[in-house]
């Protein structure tokens, strides 16, 4: 693709228009994840969990079409993002025996990188393929996700401080998300591409449940620390 061409511009915009959808998410993860470490803590954790996505995308982004070969790659990644998504609402803020800050770190910076990098697959897919082998392009993809995913941790956080039911709602994001790579795993494509009404059950079923397990693992906590 030549550089600057009515083309590239055109491919640029696809980019940033995928970044701004996808980074949305990556960034609502690094803000759950970092919602209960000290402010200064939460700095750190939304820098170098910007780093850990761009450097998980970047190495996805390198062997792209050999992931494309992989079977059962976006249904691996869905299940474990369902799994992110309950454990985001099951760590809530804990007493004062939740142990040091700095586990509480790095527990947060595992649950960043790992959710990362099971998202990083769509983000990866999406901007490669409006790229379409232009290497300058996917480069620019990554570099144009770093102020979006920064800058969405923060307003987040920020908002997760005056509204906590923006923890459910960050949730139900993910959830969602990790529905839509499950329906979109070629291997289940003679499942879900004839039945929309399937689809759309498997969506609400994933949101539905995990915020339900959310709400009761947090009862649950409740109940063992007012015992």
């Amino acid at each position: 693709m030549e550089l600057f061409s009515a083309a590239w511009w055109s491919a640029l915009l696809a980019i940033i228009l995928i970044d701004l959808v996808l980074a949305g998410d990556n960034a609502i993860v690094i803000a759950l994840a970092a919602r209960n470490l000290p402010p200064q803590l939460q700095k750190k954790a939304i820098i170098w969990g910007t780093v850990g996505a761009i450097a998980v995308r970047s190495v996805m982004t390198l062997f792209v079409v050999w992931l494309l070969k992989i079977p059962g790659l976006m249904l691996v990644g869905g299940l474990g993002l369902v799994w992110i998504a309950y454990k985001l609402l099951a760590d809530q803020e804990g007493d004062d025996h939740d142990g040091p800050v700095a586990t509480t770190f790095w527990g947060a910076m595992k649950t960043i990188i790992v959710a990362d990098a099971l998202m990083g697959v769509d983000n990866v897919l999406g901007v490669a393929g409006a790229a379409q082998g232009s290497m300058d392009l996917v480069v620019l993809g990554l570099l144009i996700s770093v102020p979006i995913v920064i800058f969405g941790s923060k307003v987040v956080l920020k908002m997760v401080e005056r509204f906590p039911v923006i923890i459910q709602l960050g949730a139900a994001v993910l959830a969602f998300t990790a529905a839509k790579m499950v329906v979109n795993e070629p291997l289940l494509d003679a499942v879900f591409d004839p039945n929309a009404p399937l689809r759309w059950a498997l969506y609400v079923l994933t949101i539905v449940g995990v915020l339900a397990a959310g709400w009761w693992k947090t009862r649950a906590q409740s109940a063992q620390a007012a015992a």
